[in-house]
């Protein structure tokens, strides 16, 4: 009966190991990263047009990148528990470093001051 017993509750810890499952369309780690990268870009133009709305921005983003929003959500959701998020957001930092000259300067320049560079994730 103690051989039974031990037997189920292996089974039941076993059964658990996964909190949510792998989405159906799950965007790929580097298409992920671009697309955030790019959604960054759109939200420091929300700085600069701040009563305007930029919906549309991040509807073009994902519509360039071939990517549906409800995909993105659940990708996003898969990677934050999956804890692989902060390899995504500095690849995204990244890809916006090599896209402005100015920025990599400025991440330089304030990692010099600090000693580590600040990361992506807020």
């Amino acid at each position: 009966m103690k051989k039974l017993i031990f037997i189920f509750v292996l089974l039941g810890l076993f059964s658990c190991s996964d909190f949510i499952d792998k989405p159906k369309n799950l965007i790929d780690e580097n298409v992920m990263a671009e697309v955030i990268a790019d959604l960054m870009l759109n939200e420091q133009a929300t700085f600069m047009y701040q009563n305007k709305n930029m919906e549309a921005g991040t509807r073009f983003i994902l519509k360039s990148h071939h990517v549906k929003p409800d995909d993105f959500v659940e990708s996003f959701k898969y990677y934050i528990i999956k804890e692989k998020m902060e390899g995504i957001t500095n690849d995204a930092q990244a890809i916006l470093l090599k896209k402005d000259s100015k920025a990599a300067k400025y991440v330089k320049d304030k990692a010099n001051q600090n000693g580590n560079p600040a990361p992506l994730v807020r």
